[in-house]
């Protein structure tokens, strides 16, 4: 079986408006819906999962049962509540996938943003098939611009060869015992420290392959990414 756990409990604090980012309209749908749809659709995933707070569930599940009904009632398996950093509502999303659905060895856990509404169903075929044989995929991108270490924050006193930075992007992909281990064996001030869904499973030793990204599958996280977001969904 394959689970996908659509975060959407953040806050977005860089993107001003009345509401979080996910759940602005953009055009007749939300944000979280537009990334909803692909992974409904998709012939890949057979189990979603939505971490979101409580005021929310109702709209969403609201919304999406009336544009994918069919899709939203054989997949959706329900809401779970956000924590307070990422990496814990990632584990609340799990623990829901656990209590409700068991689980098999063969099973996998797609971690994604409901701010990355870029996701096409090709790239989840592409990031699935290249899972075979490890514990985990996560898509990168090399990095453009010339990086450099500044111990105080004012003047460079390294260099860092550019060929060898990656930056990370959701979807990621991994074996759904294996990184529910990795992630419920941190502690909660560990976990803190967390940014990216990949972290735990490196840290745990964890087989994660590196796969090629793609730079439109891109988040939405200031005004100006929202913008460009309501003019390529528009």
């Amino acid at each position: 079986m394959n689970y996908v756990v659509l975060l959407a409990g953040g806050v977005g604090n860089r993107v001003h408006a009345d509401k979080p980012k996910q759940y602005i309209k953009i055009g007749d749908k939300m944000l979280i819906t537009h990334t909803a749809e692909v992974l409904l659709k998709s012939s890949v995933i057979d189990k979603m999962i939505i971490v979101a707070a409580s005021q929310w569930e109702d709209v969403v599940g609201d919304e999406l049962m009336a544009l994918y009904p069919t899709e939203f009632v054989s997949k959706f398996v329900g809401f779970a509540t956000p924590g307070e950093t990422r990496q814990e509502s990632i584990i609340s999303g799990m623990e829901r996938i656990f209590r409700d659905c068991g689980g098999s060895a063969d099973d996998t856990v797609m971690i994604h943003d409901a701010a990355r509404p870029f996701i096409s169903e090709r790239m989840i075929e592409i990031y699935y098939s290249e899972m075979l044989g490890h514990d985990g995929v996560m898509p990168v991108l090399p990095m453009k611009d010339t990086v450099y270490i500044s111990e105080d924050g004012r003047k460079v006193s390294g260099l860092v060869d550019r060929s060898k930075l990656f930056a990370g992007q959701s979807p990621e992909i991994f074996v759904f015992e294996k990184y529910f281990v990795a992630c419920k064996t941190m502690g909660k001030g560990q976990s803190k420290g967390i940014h990216g869904s990949t972290e735990p499973a490196i840290l745990a030793g964890l087989d994660v392959v590196m796969v090629t990204g793609d730079e439109a599958n891109f988040k939405v996280t200031t005004d100006s990414d929202l913008q460009k977001a309501i003019s390529l969904l528009r």
